[in-house]
């Protein structure tokens, strides 16, 4: 598990569990019990309007020393009872497990079950917990609560669950598909992400989650999101597979004025990788959970943007009007640019988003943070509207995530799989010049014969650019596309490309700004 660079935070108290409703039928003069109430999105819609009406409210209940206390190292101690699951040993196809409170961790979860109708509360036991060799109080309040929880099922065989969801911290949320390992993570919403007022952290403070039956292939939850500034209501729908999906629904309501929302958020990692030019003293050629930001915009144009870790905060803006998708991308799958036997960087998942309605103008916002370790997130991505919200206002928002391990799934044309630079020139280095090389790849893109005439458009916001040049690669079997760049005044350049032969493109929009390496 990493550390965010971002603060984590949990709010949640227990609340009651709601009546089955009677119903007097007169003329038979019996008594006959009614269908119980249907616990569905428009009650914890309504409880998030309600919510938004009242005071913002920051009071739970504190943790005990022993476990406020603990390190990180301290608290994975802490474990939860595998037998102990929720529906365990009723042949369901999913199995529900929970995290202790403390570290991080400090704010409880409410959480309960929708089972026929019924809302049950799902307690705090401490019998739920192997607490290792951690020196816990005698007696533990039955009021504790969960800091969060994680889901499972039979990903690979009908018999052995394994786990494919976590709700932990604020509204941070990860999954994986098939043969994935944990990677980036996604939050309900971001608030003020990079602004100088400094970034507010909405949480979920309670959740509803539907209990499964033996044929179900999807499980639903509901979520109340809370926050100073707003509150939502949020349904989830899981589909647990090869790539697992999650389609989300939320309907946000607002306390006070937000100078930037960010809806649909991905929070990510690049510590280096091949396009880094200053040097890093690790032994892994490359370090990171995606490697670069890709995008169809409402007219449908592909843009892949590769990722970096730059000397200061950079905030780059893509304009856009009812997108039809963004995402955070881990490209390179193969094992031997990472060397990493622990970490497994090149099975970490892409995230798609896929908006399923209309979000209007807008852009999507990429935010990139100087780093000097891998434990920290330092990539956030996240679609921002155009117009201001106004307070007493709803909005509402639907999307689809896709947990993807093969990108081309949703990308059926060319595109950018690797981008390297270093010094310009060719019979003698010249370091006043930085040379490009991209690598492209695409079902269509690979079958054109060698000798197609084939153009490499490359633009730059300003400098000098030279050498442009285009290759058939026999070993990718794709086409890699040169160029060199002569910074005026050694500052930041906005660059572009993309190959064409005759009037048709071929490729996504590569694009991507130098940075001096000061």
């Amino acid at each position: 598990m990493k550390l965010f660079i971002l603060s984590i935070v949990l709010l949640g108290v227990f609340g009651g569990v709601a009546d089955p409703i009677h119903a007097r039928a007169v003329e038979a003069q019996t008594e006959e019990v009614a269908a119980p109430p249907r616990f569905d999105f428009p009650d914890v819609h309504r409880r998030a309007q309600e919510l938004a009406r009242e005071s913002y409210s920051d009071q739970f209940t504190p943790l005990p020393e022993a476990f406020k206390n603990l390190d990180y190292d301290r608290y994975r101690h802490i474990r939860f009872i595998h037998e102990k699951a929720l529906w365990y040993g009723e042949n369901l196809p999913f199995l529900m497990r929970f995290f202790h409170r403390g570290f991080l961790f400090e704010r409880p979860v409410n959480i309960h079950v929708i089972d026929e109708g019924e809302i049950i509360p799902v307690p705090y036991r401490a019998e739920l917990f192997d607490y290792g060799d951690n020196q816990m109080p005698e007696q533990l309040s039955d009021d504790l609560g969960f800091a969060g929880f994680q889901l499972l099922y039979p990903l690979s065989s009908e018999k052995h669950y394994l786990e494919f969801a976590v709700f932990l911290g604020a509204s941070y949320f990860r999954a994986v598909g098939r043969g994935q390992w944990y990677g980036l993570s996604v939050r309900g919403l971001a608030i003020d992400t990079g602004l100088p007022r400094g970034e507010e952290f909405p949480f979920f403070r309670e959740f509803w989650v539907k209990k499964p039956k033996a044929e179900d292939t999807e499980l639903t939850l509901y979520a109340l999101l809370d926050s100073p500034s707003v509150t939502g209501a949020y349904r989830f729908i899981l589909k647990p597979g090869l790539s697992t999906d999650i389609e989300v629904k939320a309907s946000l309501f607002f306390r006070n004025k937000v100078q930037k929302l960010g809806i649909a958020p991905l929070t990510s990692m690049f510590f280096h990788g091949e396009n880094t030019e200053r040097y890093m003293d690790d032994f892994r050629p490359e370090v990171h959970d995606s490697d670069g930001l890709l995008m169809v915009s409402g007219q449908g144009e592909w843009l892949w943007r590769p990722l970096s870790n730059p000397h200061n905060l950079q905030i780059h803006s893509f304009l856009d009007e009812n997108p039809k998708g963004f995402g955070l991308f881990q490209r390179d799958r193969d094992f031997n640019n990472y060397q990493d036997l622990e970490a497994f960087y090149h099975l970490r998942p892409s995230v798609w988003v896929e908006p399923l309605n209309d979000w209007g103008a807008g852009r999507v916002e990429l935010v990139e943070i100087p780093t000097d370790a891998e434990r920290h997130d330092n990539i956030v991505a996240y679609w921002v509207p155009k117009n201001s919200l106004e307070i007493n206002k709803e909005y509402n928002f639907s999307y689809r995530l896709r947990f993807i391990t093969d990108d081309s799934e949703i990308h059926p044309g060319g595109r950018a799989i690797a981008t390297r630079t270093g010094g310009g020139g060719t019979d003698k280095l010249d370091t006043s010049k930085r040379k490009f090389v991209l690598e492209f790849t695409g079902k269509k893109l690979n079958t054109l014969p060698v000798d197609t005439p084939i153009q490499g458009i490359v633009s730059a916001s300003s400098g000098q650019l030279s050498s442009i040049v285009v290759q058939k690669n026999n070993v990718t079997e794709g086409w890699r596309l040169f160029f060199e760049l002569e910074p005026e005044n050694n500052k930041p350049v906005e660059l572009r490309a993309f190959l064409k032969s005759g009037y048709d493109i071929l490729t996504e929009t590569w694009s991507y700004q130098w940075q001096p390496n000061k």
